[in-house]
């Protein structure tokens, strides 16, 4: 069987230049295209000089649907509003949509799947198997564990990330209310300031913490009466995402087209 071809969008920033780094080195993938926005000064350069890996031949272009229609996968680690126009092209190219993306509204979730139903999506809030893992972790203890211990998210991320909670942060969020059978929406407490007054009863608490070059650290605490459960996850190179999400795009290519998760990749859901 052939390598797949892969496109990574995106393709000059810190993960962009990541994940080609990591399909150079994973065997039965190969780079096929590199896309950046209209006016990035890197447009014309050759993607792997850019990543540090040497000349590959693939030149970074804006042209986006020509370089999805000669690839089998795209790889997509960049903000709501081009990730949706990247699905809607995925889905006309029928080809594999590998989601890094955070910080995407209600409404580009339904247009992620509305694309999904063209073409096979793999998204997450986290690539990496640890987090993953985490996750599901935190369902078992959420519910093995009743509402008087309370559930607290704390995440620290660099200083150049701008959607807070961050979509790890989300993802644990969610698991920790499927353990407890509620809805993340309705028992998520974002923000406190001032004279809150007690915490409510059943609540997830989130706290944001940003700052120098923190790739991610994630902690769920379940704190009862007299004792605390910490459940944590360190991330020190974000290449443990641009593995997930390659991994993701070689397990997703070929199934039919659906919105797929992590836990889908890795076995776990």
């Amino acid at each position: 069987m052939s390598d797949m071809k892969l496109v990574v969008v995106g393709a000059a920033g810190r993960m962009g230049r990541t994940l080609v780094r990591i399909i150079a080195e994973t065997q039965g993938a190969v780079l096929a295209g590199a896309v950046e926005r209209e006016d990035s000064p890197h447009l014309g350069q050759d993607a792997g000089v850019l990543a540090g890996t040497g000349p590959n031949g693939v030149l970074v272009s804006s042209d986006t649907l020509p370089v999805f229609a000669r690839a089998d996968g795209v790889l997509d680690f960049t903000s709501p509003a081009a990730t949706v126009g990247f699905a809607a092209y995925a889905a006309q190219a029928h080809v594999v949509h590998v989601i890094g993306t955070t910080g995407c509204s209600a409404d580009d979730e339904a247009k992620i799947q509305a694309a999904a139903r063209h073409t096979p999506i793999v998204k997450s809030g986290n690539m990496s198997l640890g987090v993953n893992l985490l996750g599901v972790l935190v369902k078992q203890a959420a519910r093995a564990l009743d509402a008087d211990f309370d559930i607290e998210i704390l995440e620290m991320h660099h200083r150049h990330k701008v959607d807070a909670p961050s979509g790890t942060a989300l993802l644990l969020g969610r698991a920790a209310a499927e353990g407890r059978g509620i809805d993340l929406a309705g028992h998520s407490v974002r923000v406190r300031d001032g004279h809150t007054g007690p915490r409510p009863e059943g609540a997830i608490g989130f706290a944001t913490l940003r700052g120098g070059s923190v790739v991610g650290d994630h902690s769920v605490i379940l704190a009862g009466a007299g004792e605390r459960i910490v459940l944590s996850h360190h991330a020190e190179d974000r290449a443990i995402f641009a593995r997930g999400a390659v991994k993701a795009a070689l397990w997703a290519h070929g199934r039919k087209s659906g919105l797929y998760s992590m836990l889908d990749v890795l076995g776990l859901a």
